[in-house]
């Protein structure tokens, strides 16, 4: 499966809110994307039921990953799942005994079964301290879902040069406006 952190982003960023683009809007997307990624075998199919629980999973990871960014380090304090996707119970998982220990793996193949594979990629970066490195972007514009890889974990956007700077240059504008003696352009 590769890198589940990366499955999970690349999932998440399938919409760019940005632009208004989805890369999976119809369910021939979603098994195209699914099989590029081998979670689904080639002929595979989607419906539209299976479109409905991916843009579900979609978003409530988006909404996860937003809501992590919130708290003090990142760390999930409250009951155990929660802020994750309320697609998970469509989504069943069965434990598998390996020669690298134990994984979750989907009990439905097909659509359903590729996306048991991300909500899978979800619960692998919980187990190896991986999650609170997964954000999305601060810039509400943007929401764009990356890893933070700085030392402390205190990245809020996607890009400093674009995103930061859009967030900064707006905090700067806001309080020129409210200055006593200040121009309104």
């Amino acid at each position: 499966m590769g890198n589940p952190a990366d499955l999970v982003i690349d999932f998440v960023n399938t919409y760019d809110v940005e632009s208004d683009a989805d890369s999976i809007p119809t369910p021939a997307a979603l098994a195209a994307w699914l099989g590029g990624r081998g979670l689904i075998r080639p002929g595979e199919v989607a419906d539209e039921t299976d479109l409905a629980t991916a843009a579900d999973l979609r978003e409530g990871l988006r909404a996860a990953l937003r809501h992590d960014r919130d708290r003090p380090g990142g760390e999930n304090d409250h009951e155990p799942g929660a802020g994750l996707p309320r697609a998970f119970p469509a989504l069943p998982l069965r434990v598998a005994l390996t020669a690298d220990g134990p994984v979750l793996e989907p009990v439905v193949t097909g659509a359903l079964g590729g996306l048991a594979e991300i909500a899978a990629a979800v619960m692998s970066t919980h187990a190896c301290g991986m999650w609170p490195r997964l954000k999305v972007c601060a810039e509400s514009t943007c929401q764009w879902a990356f890893v933070d890889s700085s030392k402390n974990r205190s990245r809020s956007w996607c890009s400093m040069r674009v995103c930061g700077n859009r967030t900064k240059t707006r905090a700067y504008r806001a309080r020129r406006q409210t200055e006593p003696g200040s121009r309104h352009l």
